[in-house]
């Protein structure tokens, strides 16, 4: 099974909000997936704080990297905006 960490779009009109997850490559964008990594959001949390903001678990982005997983052009950028990216070529480097 060819897994790909890409993002699922959630939340209503105009705000959008985005999961990355583990997902069969296979499957549609909104289908079931196999584990949330983190969470996106481009507009920030409400007007005050307009900046984005990106959470991802940085250790189930590894796992999931390891494993064969193959990151979107965007999920990519985030992974190495958050560092999971960078822990990943350590890893690798190591082993």
């Amino acid at each position: 099974m060819a897994v790909k960490l890409r993002l699922v779009r959630i939340g209503k009109k105009r705000q959008p909000t985005y999961r990355v997850v583990a997902i069969d490559a296979r499957r549609p964008r909104s289908g079931a997936f196999l584990e949330v990594v983190g969470t996106y959001q481009p507009r920030g949390l409400s007007a005050a704080e307009p900046d984005t903001v990106i959470m991802i678990d940085n250790a189930k982005a590894v796992h999931w990297l390891r494993h064969g997983a193959q990151p979107t052009e965007r999920v990519a950028k985030l992974l190495t905006l958050s560092g999971a990216m960078a822990d990943f070529e350590a890893a690798k480097a190591t082993k």
